[in-house]
């Protein structure tokens, strides 16, 4: 069973989805979702490490500004400024120190708790980390996440599914020609509308997350960390990510590469097994 909280910073509340455990003897595993949804998309990933035996404590919270949880004070907050809320997060559930996942937004946020404030994360893992040379990064940073804000015409719910469900097409969405078009397959459309939903709920913020993970410099950052980072590439992933992923281990002292196949469960599976 997850459970659901919430726990207060200077933000206000963030929401946090929990299962206990029942092994007190390891550190929990703190896991960062991508943007620009919630800690829900989580869930199955959750309930898989579980069907592997691991019994540590696993906490997911919301990022600031998505989901259910307070948005963020700056108006343009950098992946430090994330990094410094997770480490508020921590305190406000009393733990000292934590394993870290981190999904694309969330291992760039991963890796800069890991640089900032080591003696607070144990090992590292990032689940679709790359970089992107300097003219893409500029598209991106310009056209990815623009600022939305609702609509007496209701053209916001429109955006929200139309941007939720082009990202599964293409990479970057907005460059609609075969050299960037994706080949995962469709979500149904109960996972695109729970998606949906969430980035509803984080409207007038969800771009605040995305824009510090662009304008983020893994290539300068990932040589910085001296803990134990398992870099996966994964099944689940996107080629791009999965072809960063070898390049991006390779940045960080003490990595290992593992590719994973089977979905969620082979993801699982490689987590358990360097956590245990």
């Amino acid at each position: 069973m997850i459970d659901r909280k919430f726990v207060r910073l200077t933000e206000g509340l963030v929401h946090v989805r929990e299962w206990l455990g029942c092994d007190n003897t390891r550190l929990p595993l703190y896991l960062m979702h991508p943007s620009p949804a919630s800690a829900r998309g989580l869930e199955p990933l959750m309930q898989a490490l579980r069907g592997q035996g691991l019994e540590q404590r696993l906490i997911a919270p919301d990022t600031l500004g998505n989901g259910d949880s307070a948005p963020p004070l700056p108006d343009a907050p950098d992946i430090a400024y994330y990094a410094d809320s997770v480490r508020r997060v921590l305190d406000a559930l009393g733990i000292d120190r934590a394993d870290i996942y981190g999904a694309h937004t969330g291992c760039r946020t991963a890796a800069e708790l890991a640089v900032i404030c080591p003696d607070r994360v144990n090992r590292v893992i990032f689940d679709g980390i790359t970089d992107y040379e300097p003219a893409l990064k500029a598209e991106i940073l310009a056209n990815y996440a623009p600022a939305v804000v609702p609509d007496d015409a209701g053209r916001h719910l429109i955006w929200a599914f139309n941007f939720i469900r082009d990202q599964v097409f293409h990479f970057p969405y907005f460059m609609r020609d075969p050299e960037h078009q994706n080949t995962r397959p469709m979500p149904s459309a109960e996972q695109l509308h729970a998606h949906t939903v969430d980035v509803l709920k984080g409207l007038t913020s969800y771009h605040k997350a995305y824009r510090a993970a662009f304008a983020y410099e893994p290539r300068k950052r990932l040589p910085l960390i001296q803990q134990q980072v398992l870099v996966l590439e994964a099944d689940t992933e996107p080629e791009h990510l999965k072809r960063a992923a070898k390049d991006m281990a390779a940045l960080v002292p003490h990595a290992r590469l593992v590719a994973t196949t089977d979905g969620i469960l082979g993801k699982a599976k490689a987590i358990a097994d360097y956590l245990k």
